[in-house]
């Protein structure tokens, strides 16, 4: 009988005879991984246990606790679903349904939207289908062959995903009476489908085309076992109590209205103190760092946008006007103003690096369906700089770079994470740049010593970018923090310097965002500390509360004292139990309540109770001055 030979992980070898498959290679190990197993890693492709094996062939046997493991269950429950809808809905077109980080969800054309309930009996057949084991098995068709059996089943959005492949062959899933195009690979059977709950329900267009028809989205989540999935259900549920649209109208911070229009964020008094706070910070961090604040208008003339390359590769996020019958651009981006202000005088290599920081707001045009609260919005302010040096300074500029990001972020307690996003297929300049900017970025990032990853393809339009990735106490990502280097722009714009030996040369240019949108960072902090900011942050810092009327006056005296030393403070003097008052304090998320009753009066001082409840012991108002004070030092 012929025989292969397959290599293993561990680098051994193992004969099998021919045409054997995954599955045959784990039962020759053993019993017990044949019993775990769920899937292969052949040559570094992940295939489904029934793929035969080639001689040669590198070969890993993928059980759920394999980190490839969470994907193929996440992506088999997806198909679960869709045979669970099409079992209860039969009229139900199936469109696409992939894995995604949180778990998957799956596009449906249905006649009327789902309700809570329709979720309901969904889960319940997809339970009942997972206990009936029923195999999953791989055929490849011919792309005609595959056309032709879907348009007899009406899956017309199955249809035209095979005539846009454009594939000779595709390849189709079934189980029990359902069938799927998909690429594979997934589990044996739904048996394995052991731990999921379909979490929500919204609207999508189709390829996410805004003239195309709205689907009905399934999201749900899946895991190898149920403990997982507890675990999982718990941080959602503690994320929908952080969530930062609920906080900002409970605390008051911040409101959108649709008589403004989507995307607009309007800022209430403590939300506007709150980014007046964020971008005070910000100034002072960049000027210790030998920055210069410069400003731009929000307008240029779109023959400048052109130039750039903005007018060819962004234009249908921009926004135009007509002034004097002149055509001008909405900045969406702060760099042409700066390169204008290099352009203003000669420079010469003396003068570099030069650091110019805007606090600058920008208008983009996000599709109403992306928008989310401050995290997606029209109108943002970035916290934008862009730094030309010489090419030999680059490599510090941006060493110079990610240690401020890491300064900043360590402020909030906040860790990171790093990716180096690589040249775009819609971009404009040289090969030679792009190779010069993306080996720039990676022998920064190497130099670091913090880990990274490789973003194929999704660098900026005129240059390779690092995108960092922060981490919130709920262990979420959230992209705020950039680095872009360019070459392309400073050629497109003429920014020259004169160099030591007298001739002019080109400058190079990093783009670079410190937190990113305020907006979006915002956001993003609001649900970190489920708006119980750290006292150098909070809008509100404490607020002073009387037991009755008789300590107005005393605690008006302190209100005032307090507030000349710049603590932000409010006060309480409602004719209100004090319980009730201290309990709206703290809902406010406050950090100190100063408690002045007949005892704080007779003795000068003011009792401050924390916002956990904790007392503490009364201090003098000058004191508590100098405890907020000190707090705060770090920051400013």
């Amino acid at each position: 009988m012929a025989e292969i030979s397959v290599q293993l992980p561990d680098g051994s070898t193992r004969k099998l005879a021919a045409g054997a498959t995954v599955a045959d290679l784990a039962a020759s190990i053993g019993a017990g991984l044949a019993k775990a197993a769920i899937a292969g890693k052949v040559n570094d492709a992940l295939v489904d246990l029934s793929s035969p094996l080639a001689d040669g062939a590198a070969v890993a046997i993928i059980t759920e606790k394999s980190p490839e493991a969470l994907e193929i269950i996440r992506h088999s429950t997806s198909h679960l679903m869709a045979q669970a809808v099409k079992e209860l809905f039969p009229q139900a077109q199936v469109t696409i349904g992939p894995a995604i980080d949180t778990g998957f969800y799956y596009d449906f054309d249905v006649d009327h939207p789902f309700t809570p309930e329709d979720l309901e009996k969904i889960e319940k057949k997809m339970q009942e289908l997972a206990k009936a084991a029923l195999p999953l098995t791989r055929k490849e068709l011919s792309s005609g062959e595959a056309v032709k059996f879907f348009r007899d089943m009406g899956e017309s959005y199955k249809v035209e995903l095979i005539e846009d492949l454009g594939a000779e062959t595709v390849s189709i899933y079934t189980q029990g009476g359902f069938a799927d195009l998909c690429r594979g690979p997934h589990l044996p059977s739904t048996a394995w489908c052991k731990a999921f709950k379909l979490t929500s329900i919204a609207g999508a267009y189709w390829r996410g085309d805004e003239k195309r028809k709205m689907l009905q989205r399934v999201y749900g989540t899946a895991f190898a076992d149920k403990k997982e999935l507890d675990a999982y259900l718990e941080r959602i549920e503690e994320a929908k109590r952080r969530d930062h649209r609920k906080l900002g109208r409970e605390l008051d911070l911040f409101s959108f209205n649709d008589e403004v229009g989507a995307g607009f964020a309007i800022w209430h008094p403590k939300g506007a103190l709150l980014r007046t706070i964020l971008e005070d910070f910000e100034r002072k961090e960049h000027l210790k760092r030998g920055y210069d604040i410069v400003v731009g208008p929000q307008i240029l003339k779109t023959d400048l946008w052109q130039r750039s390359g903005h007018y060819d590769n962004y234009r249908e996020n921009m926004y135009f006007t007509e002034v004097d019958e002149m055509s001008f651009g909405v900045k969406p981006m702060n760099c042409l103003a700066h390169m204008m202000i290099y352009k203003s005088q000669l420079r010469s290599y003396r003068d570099l690096p030069l650091r110019f920081f805007e606090l600058g707001t920008v208008h983009r045009h996000e599709r109403a369906g992306v928008l989310h609260g401050l995290l997606r919005v029209r109108c943002f302010t970035q916290d934008d700089a862009h730094i030309l040096c010489t090419p030999e300074q680059l490599d510090a500029e941006i060493k110079g770079v990610i240690a401020f990001v890491s300064e900043v972020m360590a402020k909030f307690g906040f860790e990171f994470d790093m990716e180096l996003s690589t040249r775009p297929e819609k971009s404009i300049g040289s090969d030679e740049d792009w190779e010069r900017a993306t080996n720039a970025l990676l022998g920064a990032l190497k130099d670091s010593g913090r880990p990274y990853e490789i973003n194929e393809g999704d660098g900026a339009f005129y240059g390779p970018k690092i995108d960092i990735k922060l981490r919130d106490c709920l262990d979420r990502k959230w992209q705020c923090a950039t680095i872009q280097c360019d070459f392309t722009l400073p050629e497109r714009f003429d920014l020259t310097y004169v160099d030591s030996d007298g001739e002019k040369k080109r400058p190079v240019m990093v783009h670079r965002v410190i937190l990113g949108s305020i907006e979006r960072f915002i956001g993003v902090l609001i649900e970190h500390f489920a708006g119980s900011f750290p006292l150098w942050l909070s809008p509100v810092q404490a607020v002073i509360v009387t037991v009755t009327d008789a300590q107005i006056e005393y605690a008006e005296k302190v209100y005032n004292e307090l507030r000349a030393a710049g603590i932000r403070i409010q006060k309480d003097f409602r004719n209100e139990k004090l319980g009730f008052k201290i309990r709206e304090a703290q809902l406010q998320k406050t950090p100190y309540m100063l408690i002045v009753g007949d005892k704080e009066v007779e003795s000068g001082r003011i009792t401050p109770r924390f916002r956990d409840g904790k007392n503490l012991d009364p201090v003098t108002p000058e004191e508590f001055i100098n405890f907020v004070q000190k707090e705060s030092a770090d920051y400013h």
